[in-house]
């Protein structure tokens, strides 16, 4: 009997140390995965403030719940089932489809590039929102940054996938799914914090203590910078995600002039003493920024400047 109970502690312990290693697996694989899909939740966190601006303050963070809500349904209901199937499918579509959402992410980033540039407004018009009570708003916009959430997503996910591709689709599937998790939480509890930072200000100025009141004057008069430069940080990083993704597919398809050109260049950046690792990381980035912003400016100019100079030649 003491020695059948000695087996059955041996079994236990080797099955939970199988465990722990599985789970060490899936954290390490998430962790890498959620590093390389930075650029794209930077941009996510970016995006979404401006979906809970103009509603009342106690609106605001019901709103970003329910549009945590909904990220998390795109993540687990839609995302993660169909970049599994991929996965133990057909494997081979990840790189076109990755291509094709880093194409995607070049043309939005070049795409407000260019409505900047040209005086355009992204947005409805006043009367198109005045038009609309609140709920039917709050719930227009909500609907709205899901969608917009859903092609981030997509990309985040895919990204993720591709550096899972060699694991086992239960390891694929537990980092998946923690990689959602933490970025679920991570971009959500950021833009929480973001929307609610003025009042924050607002609650600080009020204070007896002078240092309070200068600190919550400075936080109220800081954010619409902060707004302008998330919004600038998030165009570069989805065109330094979108030209790295189109970078590397053209590497996967063998054609490596432009590869081998960035990687060059990287190498070179990197010579330089102490911050050498910087410096190639910038060069690379830049350089994949540039292949983004020229990708996307193809783009936007086939569907906005070509159909319009033909509309306006008849």
């Amino acid at each position: 009997m003491p020695s059948g109970l000695a087996a059955l502690l041996d079994d236990v312990a080797a099955i939970a140390k199988m465990a722990a290693a599985s789970v060490d697996d899936v954290s390490a694989a998430a962790g890498r995965a959620s590093v390389k899909a930075a650029g794209v939740v930077v941009d996510d966190a970016a995006v979404t403030p401006g979906y809970a601006m103009g509603f009342s303050p106690q609106r605001e963070l019901p709103i970003i719940g329910k549009i945590a809500i909904g990220s998390l349904k795109n993540k687990f209901l839609i995302l993660l089932p169909g970049a599994l199937l991929i996965s133990a499918f057909a494997p081979w579509a990840l790189t076109p489809l990755l291509m094709i959402g880093g194409a995607y992410l070049c043309f939005e980033a070049s795409e407000k590039i260019w409505e900047k540039l040209a005086g355009h407004g992204g947005g409805e018009t006043p009367t198109d929102e005045l038009a609309l009570s609140s709920a039917a708003q709050e719930k227009k916009m909500v609907g709205s940054a899901i969608r917009t959430d859903l092609i981030l997503s997509a990309e985040i996910t895919a990204i993720a996938l591709a550096d899972l591709a060699e694991r086992p689709l239960a390891t694929q599937a537990a980092a998946l799914a923690l990689v959602g998790l933490l970025i679920t939480g991570a971009v959500y509890g950021a833009v929480a914090l973001i929307v609610k930072m003025d009042d924050i200000g607002l609650h600080l100025a009020e204070r007896r203590s002078a240092s309070a009141r200068s600190v919550g004057r400075g936080l109220v008069h800081a954010m619409p910078m902060v707004l302008s430069g998330l919004a600038t940080i998030g165009t570069g990083a989805m065109l330094w995600v979108g030209g790295g993704i189109l970078v590397h597919g053209l590497h996967e398809y063998h054609l490596d002039l432009l590869p081998g050109l960035i990687e060059r260049l990287g190498h070179a950046a990197g010579q330089v003493a102490l911050i050498g690792p910087v410096t190639q990381w910038l060069a690379t980035a830049s350089a994949s920024a540039v292949v983004g912003l020229v990708t996307g400016g193809i783009i936007v100019a086939l569907l906005h400047l070509i159909p319009r100079g033909k509309h306006a030649a008849h």
